[in-house]
């Protein structure tokens, strides 16, 4: 009897596990009723005073349509996400964010070049009913930015309910014209992010089984759009592909194969276009690609099963799923585009042999060298106008990536070896396959300020909410680090 009813016990262990093995997998190719046109972001109206260009955004609760009724969602200056903000170097910008929601929160303009004040981390906090009005010179090439919130434990929830929005900036000397460039016509931002909902059609945030990632959704919106199309006009469409999710990765391609040029990333235009028909993106990288489309065709954008690099167990975070992300569908006729150039803009490069310091960064757990964020601690202080490299490793076997403010890095070595076209250009955030040592080079230029800290982290929004983050200053040369008081910022909340 007894061997009975082990036996029973272990049928029943092995059914569940099987059950929960099978469950981890989303599949959602070819299932997809494209029947919404793509939502496209309007540009943020600006005016001119004082010789500077003023946006104003305001974060507000409303509700939006999924394709589940209507959910509850925060946007900038609607519903859901935000306008697109654009302004060209060498202008003096001001935002005004005003926060319109009951709870406190932050705007960090990701990959922007600006004083650490000006940054919209954790320690630039915005009440409610309160306007926290930045401003600083844009100094940096043309590239796409993208704007959410950095509040200390809680970003995951805020820029899971929707605040978030490209940032574009222009640049004539780091742009090329012949890439499609009409916003809207054909250089079309494309905003991916997985969500889930419940019952009632509420989003759901809760964590994955067994993921350790945080969320995992099984719903893709682009630019807040469910199964969305897009109608292609040009021969030549440009998609400014930002991963907005909280936590998974995407391997971006076409479910017909066809090949796509990857011209930009992060922190602009590459050197030369890649002909590829694959492209990985983790939480906050961000990609620009052109599509050469045929008259009257149609076809999809897709994720494929990403190489998270962390074996079997990889399905638990993402790793065996595949969605259909955006058709495009080509019109009757076309306008002619210009053939993509095979150059595109020179990129300095950065010398090892200029690096003033190295540093080893190693993520385990939610610990970076051992270590939680503390909000009081700057972990390190690199001089003003100085080269350092910085060694970056995933031990735990974990995804995660690392995103770091204020500078734009280059990626020097993988493990060792040259990195891939796709990070041959600049950066501010890179995925991490696990046990692979990064080597990356960066330049501290133009703001030094001893007592206001920029952040590194990695930008899986679970792990940074749950210390996955550390604190840097910038000093003039021969300074030292001063004293972070945060209860001071605390206190100033929307000043």
């Amino acid at each position: 009897m007894l061997g009975i009813v082990v036996a029973l016990l272990c049928t029943v262990c092995a059914g569940a596990g099987v059950w929960i093995w099978n469950s981890q997998t989303v599949d959602t190719t070819d299932a997809v009723d494209f029947t919404r046109p793509l939502a496209v972001p309007p540009l943020a109206p600006s005016r001119l005073e004082g010789g500077r260009r003023v946006f104003d955004l305001r974060a507000q609760a409303g509700t939006h349509d999924f394709g589940r009724g209507t959910t509850p969602t925060w946007g900038f200056n609607g519903d859901v996400l935000g306008p697109t903000l654009r302004a060209t170097r060498g202008e003096q910008v001001v935002v005004n964010v005003t926060n319109g929601l009951d709870q406190t929160t932050t705007v960090h303009w990701h990959g922007m070049h600006l004083p650490p004040e000006m940054d919209g981390g954790p320690h630039q906090l915005v009440a409610p009913g309160r306007t926290w009005s930045p401003a600083w010179k844009i100094e940096q090439p043309a590239a796409s930015l993208w704007y959410h919130p950095h509040l200390h434990g809680e970003t995951a929830k805020h820029v899971y309910q929707g605040l978030a929005g490209m940032f574009i900036v222009d640049d004539p000397a780091t742009s090329v014209a012949a890439l499609p460039h009409e916003y809207g016509v054909d250089d079309i931002p494309v905003i991916v992010q997985d969500r889930k909902f419940d019952a009632k059609g509420k989003l759901d945030d809760a964590p994955g089984i067994f993921s350790g990632v945080g969320v995992l959704g099984d719903t893709i919106a682009v630019n807040g759009t469910v199964g969305p199309y897009l109608e292609v006009k040009t021969q030549r469409v440009r998609l400014r592909l930002l991963n907005g999710s909280n936590a998974r990765v995407y391997d971006f391609g076409f479910a017909d194969g066809r090949q796509f040029d990857l011209v930009g990333t992060d922190g602009g235009l590459l050197e030369a276009a890649h002909r590829t028909d694959r492209l990985m993106l983790s939480p906050g990288e961000r990609a620009e690609i052109v599509v050469t489309v045929k008259a009257g065709e149609r076809t999809v954008l897709r994720s494929y099963p990403p190489d998270l690099g962390t074996g079997v167990f990889g399905r638990f975070t993402g790793g065996a799923d595949s969605f259909d992300v955006l058709q495009l569908r080509a019109s009757g006729t076309l306008s002619a585009s210009p053939e993509v150039p095979q150059r595109l803009v020179a990129t300095p490069r950065l010398d090892r042999a200029d690096a003033a310091q190295q540093r080893e960064f190693k993520f385990s757990g939610h610990s970076i060298n051992s270590r939680q964020m503390d909000m009081t601690r700057v972990d390190f202080a690199p001089e003003q106008d100085t080269t350092e490299v910085w060694r970056v490793v995933n031990n735990d076997g974990q995804p995660h990536n690392f995103h770091v403010h204020d500078v734009q890095f280059q990626v020097l070595t993988v493990s060792g070896a040259a990195p891939p076209p796709r990070l041959s250009g600049w950066k501010d955030t890179v995925y991490l396959h696990p046990d692979e040592t990064y080597e990356l080079i960066m330049r501290f230029t133009d703001y030094a300020d001893a007592d206001t800290p920029y952040m590194f982290h990695c930008h899986v929004l679970f792990h940074e909410d749950a210390g996955m983050m550390g604190q840097f200053v910038v000093v003039p040369p021969g300074g030292r680090p001063g004293v972070i008081d945060h209860g001071s910022h605390l206190a100033h909340a929307g000043h």
